[in-house]
């Protein structure tokens, strides 16, 4: 009797169902939109338009993602934070397709960050707009550092690990007095020093060269050197215009720790851990800054406090005891402006 050759079967492919691609066309409300999405449906667009020409997929495959799923697959993962096997799971998509869509997203957001992380051009708005907020005169920024956590890294692990001993990137910004950044350096293993960052940083070289009162300063805290374009609270205050000085100086610094407590709050991802190689973490957090600022200049309301707790980890070293060559302009401020 003849045997029967088995005939092989192609495997069943399971049909695939992305369960966002009726996100922007459903009766969604933008507060909707914004619970899952960080933006409402004018932001989303936005971004799309923005990125198109450099993820738009040259294929003709019927289940192609157009580029708003593709901007709503990489808001979720960043709004969320979640592993992107969850994030995948949840929308329809496998854990590759999810990878993907983020890494190419990310790498157009960041090659875009000249066009939304900028040094303030109109001076005096900028110095207007800082003194509004308590008084202090001629300031272009508030500098502040803050870590944000990553797992830890195959090479150079230990110079990752900061003061709290958690593996993380430090990033030092500059915003403006409505919290926009207008400069960000997220490339610093957690080891890192604020004020050896500074040092080394594009701001402190242009500073340097362009600052000074006469220009305006920058705001830091006890982790900077006091220099002449960067002004720093008093040690221990005696006369009564240098406590005033340093209270104003507390108040309108404090801008920037609240930036990066919107810019986490928005973005639960740099609140958790970056479960990424350290070079990835770098251009999320970069990407996070960018779509912080969009969501300024289109006027996104900020998250609502649900419970997130931000600290406030800037500087986990040491003040700084070095050069301090700008204490002069210091007693000039403070004495000139705060003695009545």
């Amino acid at each position: 009797m003849a045997a029967f050759r088995q005939v092989p079967v192609a495997p069943h492919r399971k049909e695939r169902h992305f369960r966002l691609k009726d996100d922007l066309s459903l009766n969604l409300s933008n507060e909707e939109l914004r619970e899952r999405y960080r933006f409402g449906r004018e932001g989303i667009n936005f971004i799309s338009n923005l990125v198109s020409d450099d993820i738009t997929r040259k294929t003709k495959r019927n289940h192609a993602l157009t580029v708003p799923q593709m901007v709503m697959v990489t808001l979720r993962f960043l709004a969320t934070g979640s592993f992107l096997q969850v994030v995948g799971d949840t929308i329809g998509l496998h854990k590759e397709t999810v990878s993907r869509i983020v890494s190419d997203v990310l790498t157009s957001l960041c090659n875009k960050r000249d066009q939304f992380i900028k040094w303030p051009r109109n001076v005096e708005e900028t110095r207007g707009d800082f003194y509004r907020l308590s008084g202090f005169p001629n300031v272009l920024g508030a500098i502040d550092g803050t870590h944000v956590r990553i797992q830890a890294p195959s090479e150079d692990e230990a110079s990752f690990v900061n003061r709290k001993g958690v593996h993380s990137v430090n990033v030092q910004a500059v915003c403006d007095a409505k919290g926009k950044f207008t400069n960000i350096n997220a490339n610093w293993p957690g080891s890192s020093h604020d004020s050896h960052i500074f040092r080394t940083s594009q701001v402190c070289t242009y500073m340097e060269q362009n600052g000074g009162w006469a220009n305006g300063v920058l705001l830091g805290d006890s982790g900077y050197p006091c220099r002449p374009f960067l002004m720093t609270p008093y040690q221990n205050p005696v006369l009564d215009h240098q406590k005033k000085y340093n209270r104003c100086h507390c108040s309108t610094r404090s801008v920037i720790e609240r930036t990066f407590g919107r810019l986490k709050r928005r973005f639960h991802i740099l609140h958790s851990e970056i479960r990424m190689i350290p070079s990835k973490a770098c251009k999320i957090i970069m990407a996070c800054a960018i779509l912080h600022n969009i969501c300024i200049l289109l006027n996104e309301p900020d998250i609502e406090d649900d419970g997130l707790v931000i600290d406030n980890d800037g500087d986990l070293g040491d003040r700084f005891f070095g050069n301090q060559d700008g204490r002069g302009v210091r007693d000039h401020i403070s004495s000139t402006f705060f003695n009545r």
